[in-house]
């Protein structure tokens, strides 16, 4: 009898431990799974708050863009300096700030533009022609032409079959460009072309995608873009131009500085403007070790109304 109520007691004393070990075990599975939960909403919370801080630094940059008291674009204007705003935009923010930055698309080679051997075609080559790229004469001829391709209404076999033979396969557009972001997509076009290199410069810089009537604005241009305007057009005559347009005693109201300095015929199938209408915003929420970019671009009409006509939240 005694030995049976000793076993008794061991039974319920291994039980005992069984359940303080389960209930052990369940309290540290909820006070991780709690930790997790508030782990996620703190991050969902910065998340939103990086978010909205990198939509402010948007909305901002597309306000400066009506501060202009000129009819004419330059890099002169308040927009060509949004590092100054991005550096204020710490006092506006208790934990976070943004860094944002404006490129103006008329200052860019309008790929939608570009038919074989007119003249953005000529200017796309000369472009990609230029050492900086590192590309041969074959392989940018390539590139342009498959530009030409991938826009044009007509069927081109050759190319039909290259995008057929990827993996996945897939059809040539035979459309205007909507983002520069196709550019991946067509033959010849590397990432390391598009984005670029620590050596090598991002062909996403110098082309786009939003164009009304393909004007260049030579006020804004990359001295790459002026480089490729005409043959002739230096690297050393570049600098010039831009340490030119960049005095704030030079009149840049018309196109004739260029011109004059350039001192070469540039291709009448060139459209040339001092006047901007398409720009593209990058903005940069930063919280910590946090970020969240917000892009888009924009049509501003005159200096009065700025639309939003694309964005991208990365």
């Amino acid at each position: 009898m005694k030995n049976k109520t000793l076993n008794n007691r061991g039974i319920a004393l291994i039980t005992v431990i069984l359940i303080i070990a389960i209930l052990v075990a369940v309290v540290i599975e909820l006070n991780r799974s709690s930790r997790a939960d508030i782990y996620d909403a703190a991050n969902v919370s910065d998340g939103i708050k990086l978010t909205y801080i990198a939509k402010s630094g948007f909305y901002g940059a597309a306000a400066v863009l009506t501060t202009s008291k000129n009819n004419y674009d330059t890099l002169r204007d308040d927009w060509a300096h949004m590092e100054t705003i991005s550096l204020q935009s710490t006092t506006l923010f208790t934990d976070g700030y943004f860094i944002a930055r404006i490129e103006d698309e008329t200052g860019k080679i309008p790929l939608n533009k570009v038919v074989y051997e007119n003249g953005y075609y000529k200017m796309l080559l000369r472009l990609l022609e230029q050492p900086e790229f590192g590309l041969d004469e074959r392989i940018a001829t390539d590139i342009a032409d498959s530009i030409v391709s991938w826009i044009s209404s007509a069927d081109n076999p050759a190319d039909d079959a290259y995008y057929a033979s990827l993996n996945p396969p897939y059809e040539p557009k035979n459309a205007p460009i909507d983002c520069i972001e196709e550019l991946l997509m067509i033959k010849g076009i590397t990432k390391e072309i598009y984005y670029g290199t620590k050596e090598k410069p991002s062909l996403a810089q110098y082309v786009t995608a939003d164009s009304d009537d393909g004007a260049i604005n030579v006020n804004t241009a990359p001295k790459m873009i002026l480089r490729s305007l005409a043959e002739g057009i230096s690297p050393d005559l570049a600098d010039k131009m831009d340490e030119y347009r960049t005095n704030e005693g030079n009149d840049l109201s018309g196109t004739k500085w260029f011109q004059n300095m350039a001192g070469v015929t540039i291709d009448p199938e060139l459209l040339l403007t001092v006047n901007s209408t398409y720009f593209k915003i990058i903005s940069t929420g930063q919280m910590s070790n946090m970020a969240k970019t917000i892009s888009g671009i924009v049509k501003k009409s005159g200096n009065k109304s700025v639309q939003t006509i694309k964005w991208r939240q990365d």
